[in-house]
């Protein structure tokens, strides 16, 4: 019997009758467990998430609109804050790390406006130098490549589509867990992309299928949008050459095939969402590679907050992003790397920056308490 029940209950000292009960406390009381048990309804919202998230991912294939992503993704922690922590504190967390990645996405096209020549270049070379007077990406399509995707292309198109969703996903479980350590993630979320924004600005760059696509001549002015570059690959390969593919049927010629994979599973709407999404995106922001950095700012900064098993996800993870760029002819090598140590020198530069903020505070405690 609840404490309301029992003071409704009490007899009066002259032994007169007990009071009725409240109707409401006896309503409540009679409710299955389940129903005052927000756990449940915690389950439940979350499963009409998942419902509905895997629904328009069916329906309307791979978007890369992060504005849409962070509305779904805040869609689940509200699902997942009930009976844990007031759904507010979504909002008031998550609204200033999105304003500021919308704010990145409106600024992504001032490289077009500074007009800085394409570095077609400049990739190129420095792949051939670190390996040797080979183009990674020409030996790995030669190597590799089918004339039809093969079944392991799923992987690759998995993996380079994940991108627009993994980054988002870890620091969603992160804010679940600890809100100190996902405020220091977004710090070096919104810094590695925003430091990439300024490369890429100052210098933009071919990516390799682009530069399969123009011949040498056609790019010797350093061009930012030749005709070229909305063409199919030149029969010669381009800045990059051709080569004998060992698979018969397969083109000599570098490629685009990071949405290859979606065909195998037969959800062409995947496919053709993320072709458009990478159409509308700035061609020539090879350098450095976004999809290396924030991969590599996961095995990061997560390394000392998992176990051995994580730490091979998570660095695994990062290997195969850099495989897949490399075979689907999205990045050059010399663009992960330089996406690997901005990553590196981010989260370097944010640890230095808490361990002297620490200090500091420390110091004026103890002046205080002086």
């Amino acid at each position: 019997m609840s404490i309301s029940e029992a003071r409704d209950a009490r007899v009066d000292d002259d032994g007169g009758d007990q009071r009725a009960p409240d109707p409401r406390s006896t309503e409540v009381a009679h409710r299955p467990s389940w129903v005052r048990n927000p756990t449940w309804w915690r389950r439940i919202a979350l499963v009409v998430w998942a419902v509905a998230v895997v629904a328009m991912f069916v329906h309307n294939g791979v978007s890369m609109d992060r504005t849409g992503l962070l509305v779904f993704l805040c869609s689940g922690l509200a699902a997942a804050s009930i009976g844990r922590r007031r759904i507010i504190t979504v909002v008031v967390d998550w609204l200033p790390f999105a304003a500021v990645l919308v704010l990145y996405d409106q600024t992504r096209n001032v490289a077009q406006w500074m007009g800085m020549p394409t570095q077609w270049w400049l990739a190129v070379a420095a792949d051939r130098h670190l390996f040797g007077g080979v183009e990674p990406t020409l030996w790995l399509q030669q190597h590799l490549k089918e004339a039809t995707p093969p079944w392991w292309e799923i992987i690759t198109s998995v993996v380079y589509v994940s991108f627009f969703v993994v980054p988002y996903a870890v620091a969603a479980v992160l804010w679940l867990r600890d809100r100190v350590a996902w405020r220091r993630f977004a710090v070096c979320f919104v810094l590695t992309s925003f430091l990439g924004l300024v490369g890429y600005t100052f210098v933009p760059a071919a990516p390799p299928w682009a530069a399969a696509r123009c011949a040498p001549a056609e790019v010797v002015d350093h061009p930012r949008n030749p005709s070229c570059i909305d063409g199919l690959p030149d029969p010669d390969g381009g800045l990059l050459g051709t080569a004998t593919p060992e698979h018969m049927g397969a083109a000599p010629e570098v490629e685009r095939i990071s949405a290859r994979g979606w065909d195998v599973l037969h959800i062409p709407a995947a496919s053709d969402m993320l072709q458009v999404g990478q159409s509308k995106a700035n061609l020539v922001a090879a350098v450095p590679s976004l999809h290396a950095a924030l991969t590599g700012l996961l095995a990061l900064f997560m390394w000392p907050r998992v176990r051995a098993l994580g730490r091979t996800l998570f660095v695994g993870y990062a290997l195969i992003m850099a495989f897949t760029l490399v075979y689907t002819a999205e990045h050059y090598v010399f663009d992960i790397l330089l996406g690997w140590g901005l990553a590196g020198f981010v989260v370097i530069v944010v640890e230095l920056t808490r361990r002297r903020w620490t200090a500091h505070r420390t110091r004026l405690r103890e002046r205080a308490h002086g």
